[in-house]
């Protein structure tokens, strides 16, 4: 038997680290080469890990929420693979299967060849590490040290009866001397689930869950705070007479074959762009600790979506180039795999400029918060019919409130206002929207 120690990859150009977000595995699994053993998160995109070997699980580094650098221990696996002999080493040939140290940039190491238990035949020299008879025998740790114990179990284990009022000192181990998950449910299914220790009391309607704040959650938490301590945002909410458009919207779908159906959204977008080109103060970045502002040329519109795990905010790339239709295509192709989690890094950064919408529930009027380090984001609010005073006449029209936020170290707000007025004049006449 070998130990391969699986250590986590680079995944990302500059990235140091990953948070735990999902374990697919547990200590004592049997898993397959290819397995998925663990979701990684790095800034907003979750990378699968799969595992380098068949084995069984026998470490794994950390809970979910905490962080591994690159290049630390993410799993140990023990496998049927030998070292030296006529068996290949897991690594294969060269100096990484004669035992010596594989490189700082290789993800999986073979640790050391396991030693075979009373009986096997095999035996080892004697040392000052080797316990003595009828002594335990140290606990394996991915720090590499030793520690005696009366039951020997993985942290799981213990983490998992200490949870159910075990004492692992009452379970039998069905092999070997270490107790699995396996030895545990046993005991519970004969033991009747009882234990000496201490129950927890049932819970009540007074009880409390507590959730561990991790992965897409921290980092929307971690970003929302940053963005409102460090950016004075100021809000600004128009209306708009969205009849006309809500009219066109309609004939257009009315002939649009294979294209994509329209809502709203590419109608809105098509106006941000074509108000960005003369506003360019709200299609920008500020970095507040150089004092420096990066007005763009392109226009990178981030669309804020929400997913089970959270809000995430892809990017249409050069949205000022493409029309309502491409603008339709987009959305849906990223909003699918937003929501799938399949969108890639690059597909989740870089935007200038945000739109957001709360749909159907949109409310009357929002204050989105910026999408740091960008310095305006536009809100959809809900689209209703209500009567209008035009020139005298009461009619009824289709109306929509536009909700903004800017950041005013940035913004000024003259240049706000007349930014989503002229949104404002794009939406109300909507054939502005198709003219160069």
């Amino acid at each position: 038997m070998a130990r391969v120690n699986f250590r986590l990859p680079d995944i990302g150009e500059g990235i140091a680290e990953a948070e735990i977000v999902t374990w697919h595995i547990q200590v004592g699994d049997m898993v397959e080469e290819d397995q998925p053993v663990a979701d990684m998160m790095t800034d907003k995109a979750t990378v699968e890990m799969a595992a380098p070997v068949t084995g069984r699980v026998v470490e794994i580094a950390g809970a979910v929420g905490e962080q591994i650098a690159i290049g630390s221990t993410l799993v140990v696996f023990e496998t049927e693979a030998e070292l030296g002999g006529e068996t290949a080493s897991p690594l294969g040939d060269g100096p990484e299967a004669a035992g010596a140290t594989p490189p700082k940039d290789t993800a999986v190491e073979t640790i050391a060849p396991l030693p075979e238990r009373e009986g096997s035949g095999v035996g080892s020299a004697p040392n000052s590490e080797t316990p003595a008879p009828g002594e335990p025998a140290p606990s394996p740790s991915l720090s590499g040290r030793g520690e005696s114990r009366k039951a020997l179990a993985s942290p799981a284990v213990r983490q998992r009866a200490k949870d159910l009022g075990v004492d692992l000192a009452d379970i039998k181990v069905a092999s070997g001397d270490r107790i699995r998950h396996a030895d545990l449910d046993a005991f519970l299914k004969y033991s009747g689930g009882t234990s000496a220790a201490p129950q927890r009391p049932a819970a009540t309607d007074d009880s409390i869950e507590e959730i561990k704040v991790v992965g897409l959650r921290r980092r929307i938490a971690e970003n929302m705070a940053e963005a409102k301590r460090r950016i004075p945002h100021f809000a600004y909410v128009e209306e708009l007479d969205v009849t006309a458009v809500e009219a066109l919207r309609q004939a257009m779908n009315a002939e649009r074959g294979e294209r994509p159906k329209l809502t709203m959204l590419p109608f809105l977008m098509r106006a941000m762009v074509k108000a960005a080109a003369d506003f360019p103060m709200v299609n920008a970045r500020y970095d507040d600790e150089a004092n420096v502002v990066s007005r763009y040329g392109a226009v990178h519109l981030g669309m804020a979506t929400q997913t089970d795990a959270g809000l995430s905010v892809p990017v249409i790339r050069n949205a000022h180039t493409r029309d309502v239709w491409a603008l339709a295509a987009e959305i849906v192709r990223l909003a699918d795999a937003t929501r799938r989690g399949k969108a890639t890094r690059e597909e989740l950064s870089g935007s200038t400029i945000t739109l957001t919408s709360l749909g159907a529930l949109g409310g009357i009027v929002s204050t989105p918060v910026i999408n740091r380090p960008e310095v305006a984001i536009v809100g959809v609010n809900r689209m209703v019919e209500r009567p209008v005073v035009i020139e005298g006449r009461i009619e009824v029209r289709k109306m929509m409130n536009l909700s903004s936020s800017f950041d005013h170290r940035v913004v000024d707000g003259m240049d706000a206002a007349k930014f989503i007025q002229a949104i404002r004049k794009l939406i109300e006449v909507p054939a502005l929207l198709f003219a160069d």
